[in-house]
């Protein structure tokens, strides 16, 4: 819808260069699995996998100074299904964004559509796997999912998924510190539902909300990062039990 003003714009950083291109190929891809006909059968992938990493962290979610953070995690920024609208908008305002942002913060946001993007390509060729085995979608075991997950052979692009979780996740937590974004939250939600922005405005404030209610983003990043890399290990080992992982991790 907006890739016209995506090309158009000038950028002259790194970062904003790095974003740009992000956001063309989401953009791109997101027309394409708009029309994809295994589309609900990819939010049914998601939802499955959503639920397995509240199952495998359940310690954590169900820390009361870990809980709104994961559930943001595992609902914006994992398992973005619906947020059709909050990204045609960081289409529609790129422009804005590069000529008014620091480079820190668009490098951040660049982070969060590489993470969206790898997901959901992970995610379309995972259904694409399972519907090859004609896996019944609301009856997803875990050996059907393994196999699957194996079959993509895509263990560079897994890495490079959790890698960003580490990444974007510890960028965040360092904006949030700053209490001055809050108040230019807090300030900017009516301009924000006056420019039809209001669902973008929403994204950043469940962020900046969830990530200042947690105790230490660095330790439970470096739990999430140690427990998924070791699923990752289990599945391309064909570990019977590819989700259990022992107790101190």
């Amino acid at each position: 819808m907006y890739r016209e003003r995506l090309v158009a714009t000038e950028v002259h950083s790194d970062s904003a260069r790095r974003l740009q291109l992000l956001l063309i190929e989401y953009h791109d891809f997101r027309q394409r699995k708009a029309a994809h006909p295994l589309l609900e059968d990819t939010f049914r992938v998601a939802d499955w996998q959503a639920e397995r990493l509240k199952q495998t962290h359940q310690d954590l979610y169900r820390h009361p100074g870990y809980h709104t953070g994961l559930e943001f995690l595992l609902t914006d920024l994992y398992a973005p299904a619906h947020m059709t609208r909050r990204d045609d908008n960081i289409d529609r305002v790129f422009p804005k964004m590069v000529k008014w942002l620091p480079n820190s913060l668009l490098n951040t946001f660049a982070g969060l559509v590489e993470l969206n993007l790898v997901t959901q390509q992970l995610d379309l060729e995972l259904t694409e796997q399972l519907a090859q085995r004609e896996v019944p979608r609301d009856a997803i075991t875990n050996e059907q999912y393994c196999r699957a997950f194996r079959a993509s052979h895509n263990l560079t692009q897994r890495q490079r998924q959790i890698a960003l979780v580490a990444e974007v996740g510890q960028q965040l937590d360092h904006y949030v510190r700053n209490r001055t974004l809050g108040w230019l939250l807090s300030m900017t939600r009516g301009p924000a539902e006056m420019a039809d922005l209001s669902d973008l405005h929403s994204f950043l404030h469940r962020g900046y909300t969830a990530f200042r209610k947690m105790e230490d983003v660095d330790s439970l990043i470096e739990r999430l990062v140690t427990r998924e890399r070791q699923v990752l290990d289990n599945i391309f080992n064909e570990h019977p039990a590819p989700f259990s992982l022992p107790k101190d991790l």
